[in-house]
């Protein structure tokens, strides 16, 4: 990073300056600052992982999320839509815990201080949404849990934001791809389609973000962001129905 910041091409530069003055970092320099929403995201994680260690307090049958949760009238389950966002603070083990975990904290040591605490926790919720909402629409019959979405919400971010930069995003592209590959592979049990799903809204997001940094724009960034939300609830009540019927 210290030698690509140094190493600045003529694009580069003319990206870095496109970023606006209150962002004036690279991809290289974006270290710096206290990632506290990373780092309070990852202790909420992990204490509900303790939660769901609890005999009796079935936490990952009250978070884990599946489409009929959505239409009472066609599953005869309760309606509970929150279940498309506490799905991502539910696990299936200690591996799948720690490897999403590891993943967040990686990448949001580098969005975090880029983005800003709230458009960084934007950022998760939407991909949390997005991840379910794939879900749904692609395999309705399929129960999940996992922050997977999420997390390759800030993947779908950091390439879109690290291509606008002109950083070096070869590695991001074969670590997406692999993970993406995975998801394929029988015997994984890895639901794809929140991956898919995380990944297509985190990229959006970031679209979002790059073309409304200016502060006067800050109105439409808080619109827009709100829209994609209001899209895909709107996807996930009226798609699902169809396709149960």
């Amino acid at each position: 990073m210290k030698e690509q910041r140094t190493n600045r091409t003529p694009a580069q530069k003319r990206a870095q300056r496109q970023w606006g003055r209150r962002s004036t970092v690279s991809m290289a320099t974006v270290q710096s600052g206290n990632p506290v929403m990373t780092y309070s995201i990852i202790g909420v994680t992990a204490f509900v992982g303790l939660l769901q260690l609890v005999p009796g307090l079935n936490i990952t049958g009250l978070f884990q999320f599946w489409v009929g949760y959505l239409f009472p009238e066609l599953s005869g389950a309760p309606f509970q839509p929150w279940r498309l966002i506490t799905a991502a603070l539910v696990h299936s083990g200690i591996w799948h815990i720690a490897l999403n975990m590891l993943a967040l904290w990686m990448l949001g040591r580098s969005l975090e201080p880029m983005l800003g605490r709230w458009r960084f926790l934007a950022l998760y919720v939407l991909g949390a949404l997005g991840g379910s909402v794939a879900v749904a629409l692609i395999a309705p019959d399929t129960a999940t849990i996992g922050a997977s979405g999420a997390v390759f919400a800030l993947f779908g971010a950091l390439l879109v934001i690290g291509l606008h930069l002109g950083a070096n995003m070869t590695g991001l592209f074969v670590l997406l791809g692999i993970n993406l590959v995975i998801g394929f592979v029988p015997g994984f049990n890895i639901a794809w389609q929140a991956h898919l799903g995380g990944a297509v809204v985190g990229a959006l997001v970031g679209l979002i973000v790059l073309r409304t940094r200016k502060r006067s724009q800050r109105r439409w960034q808080i619109l827009l962001l709100i829209a994609l939300a209001v899209i895909l609830l709107a996807a996930v009540f009226i798609v699902p129905p169809l396709i149960l019927t």
